[in-house]
């Protein structure tokens, strides 16, 4: 009997061997397809799966604040716009494509209160008029600059109300320190709506600056909190990537499981500590560093050789890791050549294949 179900066993085993042999040749026929089984979900790729293939980015400050001192004049809504209207947005986007960078990040507004894209939830929250939200939306232009170079566009938005506009801090209820400010992030997530529906898949992700306090304002089961923080902003486009900056901590950490990217910023990149990265995520967010090649952000000469920032980007990207490097921009949007130098060593560096 035993003899008996071996032989049984060793011919099905065998007409499993032939069928197996047979599908496998229809298969790569094309004449059979094969579907996933209902009920077992495929591991979807994180959003921020570009970040790596793209490698490395640029970034830069353009704020009405920093461009008034740096001209020594007081900026008004007139000036603004006229700046706006200037800006050379093909000029800039053929010297990311040079440089090979890519992904490209700019700041919409900081703390002046002066934005460089119109939003009208912005306006009626704070009732400020003339709006000083820029006439010509940047953003959208950039973008349409950016994407036929293969280049991709990010934003930057404080997590806060604009510090220096007194009337905008009040109106939108905003108390800078460790409070709840529910009223505030109720309204500010209607402003990052509109702007991200406005752009929707025209932008690829978001830094937000300021989360000093992610206990107190996010990390609640009611909302406003980190929840519906990331759904404002991924509302115009699900695949956005977000990170949340809890400022300056040498240490690259993931502050909430709604962030894809670490914010990553850094004054000094000797100090980078980049611990228990796994194929180039901590906890799973993806590893991102963010400093400035300038005198400070936004400003100033080369404060770093060529060779120094060639040798942090290579050693960020062995770790699975992406680099954003800010430099400053002038007025009518384009980089200095000093600093085109030291990005095109960058790119030729870490260019992509």
């Amino acid at each position: 009997m035993l003899m008996l179900l071996e032989a049984l066993t060793d011919e099905r085993a065998e007409a499993m061997t032939r069928m197996n042999h047979c599908l496998n040749g229809l298969l790569a026929l094309g004449l059979v397809t094969v579907w996933p089984c209902a009920g077992l979900a495929q591991p979807a790729a994180p959003r921020a799966a570009w970040m790596p293939e793209a490698r490395w980015g640029v970034m830069s400050h353009y704020l009405a604040d920093w461009k008034a001192r740096a001209a020594n004049e007081e900026m008004t809504v007139e000036k603004w716009n006229g700046m706006i209207d200037r800006f050379d947005v093909q000029g800039l986007a053929e010297q990311l494509q040079s440089v090979g960078a890519g992904y490209y990040l700019v700041t919409i507004g900081q703390n002046s209160g002066y934005y460089l894209a119109p939003n009208a939830t912005y306006d009626r929250y704070v009732g400020i008029q003339p709006s000083r939200c820029s006439r010509r939306d940047l953003v959208a232009d950039l973008a349409t600059a950016l994407q036929p170079r293969g280049i991709r566009l990010m934003v930057y938005l404080p997590a806060g109300a604009p510090a220096g506009d007194a009337a905008a801090r009040r109106a939108l209820q905003w108390q800078n320190g460790p409070y709840r400010n529910r009223e505030f992030q109720l309204q500010w997530e209607q402003v990052i709506r509109a702007w991200s529906t406005r752009w929707g898949r025209n932008i690829s992700g978001w830094w937000f600056d300021g989360c000093y306090w992610p206990n107190t304002m996010y990390r609640t089961d009611e909302t406003p909190n980190f929840a519906s923080f990331a759904a404002a902003a991924r509302a115009g486009n699900p695949d956005s990537i977000l990170a949340f900056n809890p400022g300056v901590v040498p240490r690259i950490l993931s502050v909430t499981p709604h962030e894809d990217y670490t914010a990553g910023e850094i004054n000094d990149p000797n100090r980078i500590e980049i611990r228990r990265a796994v194929e180039g995520r901590i906890d799973g967010t993806q590893v991102h560093i963010l400093s400035y090649l300038g005198r400070t952000w936004g400003m100033g000469a080369p404060r770093l050789s060529t060779e120094q920032v060639v040798k942090w980007s290579q050693g960020i990207r062995k770790q699975g890791g992406a680099i954003t490097w800010d430099v400053p921009i002038q007025p009518e949007g384009l980089i200095a050549q000093p600093f085109l130098d030291q990005l095109a060593a960058v790119g030729k560096a870490l260019r992509r294949p």
